[in-house]
């Protein structure tokens, strides 16, 4: 008995998204892998993902509360600017890991077909355990200093799925674009030198005259920012509403363009990696 097989012309179209489930375990081990070597041979190990935000946290608490003497909207300054740097490390280091990512699996996406959207949200994935484990952080400074949430902090969980949209469409982005043009992997770092900058994550963003809040919200991580700040901290911490509004359009209008475009030219990598 003979068995036939059809080859049905846009079938893997259809069939995309489905694929994404039914390759869910090398999903899996893309992500367990990349977490395993990303601290492999260091001494301390996975410590590393604590000490560097936490001694990021400690400059700008000097030079901005310390020294520049700026508003840290009635919370101890070392809390204000670690709730910051929960998302804003978590973006970071997603766009840099999804940047490299495809061209880091080269072999594996030359040979074998699966949907190449797994090897970008991996490396988010990867982030994303950075950013729980930086969490500890946050919660030791609380109880250092006798710090409770209020109510707010139910609503975290929207504002990391904000967080998370912001970093996998900029992610998707800089994926796709790094496998055709390789500038890209000397531009993803000053981005994100550039962007710890001009976003407020060692100072609030209340410090930005109210004229200029709708255009400084133009960049998406303002945001994600504030909401991180307004769940953790409560009291006085303010959302600038329109500049909130604007940057949660940003971030999926991003994300949305971001799927689109690595779609679209996901059947070439392939052929150009």
């Amino acid at each position: 008995m003979t068995q036939e097989l059809i080859i049905e012309a846009g079938r893997t179209e259809q069939q995309y998204w489905k694929d994404l489930w039914r390759y869910r375990e090398l999903f899996y081990f893309l992500a367990w892998r990349d977490i395993l070597v990303r601290y492999k041979q260091t001494i301390i190990g996975i410590a590393w993902a604590l000490i560097r935000p936490f001694l990021t946290m400690v400059v700008f608490t000097i030079v901005f509360g310390k020294l520049a003497k700026l508003p840290s909207e009635g919370v101890p300054y070392p809390i204000l600017v670690f709730a910051a740097m929960l998302p804003w490390q978590f973006f970071s280091n997603a766009l840099s890991g999804c940047s490299n990512s495809l061209i880091s699996n080269a072999n594996l996406i030359a040979k074998v077909y699966f949907p190449r959207l797994i090897v970008p949200a991996s490396a988010v994935i990867v982030s994303f355990v950075d950013f729980m484990i930086s969490g500890i952080i946050l919660l030791g400074l609380m109880a250092w200093y006798d710090f409770l949430p209020s109510w707010r902090i139910l609503t975290l969980p929207f504002f990391i799925i904000m967080a998370f949209a912001a970093s996998m469409g900029a992610g998707l982005w800089l994926a796709a674009l790094n496998v055709k043009y390789r500038d890209f992997r000397y531009i993803v770092p000053f981005i994100v030198q550039f962007g710890l900058y001009i976003s407020p994550v060692g100072f609030s963003s209340t410090i930005v005259p109210q004229e200029w809040r709708l255009v400084y919200s133009l960049n998406p991580m303002v945001g994600v920012i504030d909401g991180f700040r307004w769940a953790i901290l409560g009291g006085d911490a303010r959302i600038y509403v329109p500049g909130f509004l604007l940057s949660l359009g940003l971030v999926f209008g991003v994300l949305a363009s971001g799927i689109l475009y690595f779609r679209k030219v996901e059947r070439t990598f392939a052929d150009v990696i």
